[in-house]
């Protein structure tokens, strides 16, 4: 046993030698693989405020121990001398005492003080250590599943923080677009003041890391901002939409008015007779159908067609329609963006006009998403970017542009199975 308890009095005893002690004494209750020991304090050693000295020491200590060493009712003990830690380590006198001493009071290494301070051991015939003093690495085996759980945590604490920030960026993003779509098209209010708040969220964004307590808290202000900027943005585009109806409505009225004054002189001739057809007025259904193979239809119509197309091929071919309410359920992050930027989505030219306005909030550039709809079609695009945003919200994909582009791959392939994971996503909501 150690003489930290019962100082010898060339070494000042300290709380964290006493300690270090303690773990050792546990450590050598412990049976601990070396391997194990060492893997578990370094993939915690930064956070517990080792450095990279501390480790070179640790490693180089380490080595001179053996596999019997770490077995229960030992301690792996090292007697090197200073001059040969120095010279294996590149170290001065004073800075090997100071990384030594960092490695005691944070309870990793314990030293293990003979009478006179020298370092010395024995080992018997089988190569176990009989008696010894110097540096004793049994802490690492005492403190090695605590350093395992710490990790675990440590690891998911990493994942909120990111799949947080990935949140903050959407949010971040869907603002910024918002503010400079409202100034862009001159809409009337408070902009001045929104962009200012959005401006002081940004000087909080994170320079270093962050804890994921910090970080929700900064999410939900962006989330407060982005609901303000989204109401503001429908009010005023509501009350724009209702000027521009309004006007026109007057100047129409304006010229109903003036055909019907019988004061007008009309200079065109009176016909009595024509051989003109009467115009056909078509029925909503038929101009709906006619979009589809009438080259001069608006785009958004021949969209809508072709999106209308794809679903009753999917139904014909799987069997299964992949159908709106479907997708809306599946994704359950990407509907809530969706109702607040288009509110309600009647069919799925609605959903490629939202996908196609979200689709920068992610980061995928224009490129891919061209990409996508040439290699894909318009349908299969719309709907793997829905998939796209929802896993990225949810933090389950990191790139959403390498995300589409895998897809595009996968679909060449003839490996892309979207009801699947439309489907598998409805079914892991049940479960």
């Amino acid at each position: 046993m150690s003489n930290i308890s019962q100082p010898s009095g060339w070494r000042k005893a300290t709380a964290g030698l006493a300690v270090a002690e303690q773990h050792a004494q546990a450590g050598e209750r412990a049976a601990v693989p070396k391997t194990q020991a060492f893997v578990a304090v370094k993939r915690v050693g930064a956070h517990i405020g080792l450095k990279a000295g501390d480790m070179l020491l640790l490693d180089t200590l380490g080595a001179f121990t053996q596999a019997q060493d770490w077995e229960e009712g030992q301690r792996p003990i090292v007697w090197a001398s200073n001059s040969y830690l120095m010279e294996r380590t590149g170290f001065s006198l004073s800075a090997l005492k100071r990384h030594s001493r960092r490695l005691t009071e944070i309870g990793v290494i314990a030293f293990k003080d003979s009478p006179n301070g020298k370092r010395w051991g024995h080992r018997d015939a089988d190569g176990r250590i009989i008696e010894a003093y110097g540096f004793d690495l049994s802490p690492l085996s005492a403190r090695a599943e605590e350093f395992e759980r710490l990790h675990a945590e440590l690891q998911s604490e990493r994942e909120l923080c990111q799949r947080l920030k990935r949140q903050i960026t959407v949010a971040r993003r869907m603002i910024r677009a918002r503010i400079e779509a409202a100034q862009g098209g001159a809409l009337r209010g408070p902009w001045t003041q929104l962009s200012s708040l959005f401006e002081d969220l940004l000087d909080r964004l994170p320079r270093r890391n962050m804890a994921s307590e910090a970080l929700a808290r900064l999410l939900e202000w962006f989330r407060e901002l982005q609901e303000r900027v989204e109401a503001t943005y429908l009010k005023a585009s509501r009350a724009d939409d209702l000027v521009e109806n309004t006007a026109e409505s007057t100047e129409q009225v304006s010229e109903k008015t003036l055909e019907m004054d019988p004061r007008e002189v009309i200079f065109e001739p009176h016909i009595l007779t024509t051989n003109q057809l009467n115009p056909v007025i078509r029925k909503s259904s038929e101009k709906e159908n006619a979009a589809g193979v009438v080259p001069n239809a608006p785009p958004e119509e021949r969209v809508d067609r072709k999106l209308e197309d794809w679903v009753a091929e999917t139904r014909k071919k799987r069997g299964a329609a992949l159908d709106l309410p479907t997708v809306m359920q599946a994704c359950p992050e990407f509907a809530s963006w969706a109702r607040n930027m288009g509110g309600y989505l009647k069919d799925w030219g609605d959903l490629h006009r939202v996908v196609g306005q979200l689709r920068p909030m992610i980061g995928v550039s224009e490129h891919a998403w061209n990409l996508a709809q040439d290699r894909l079609g318009p349908q299969i695009a719309t709907a793997a970017l829905v998939l796209t945003f929802d896993k990225h919200c949810a933090g389950e994909v990191a790139s959403p542009g390498g995300y589409l582009r895998g897809m595009v791959e996968k679909a060449g392939a003839g490996e892309l199975h979207l009801e699947r994971s439309f489907y598998g996503r409805l079914s892991g909501q049940a479960a």
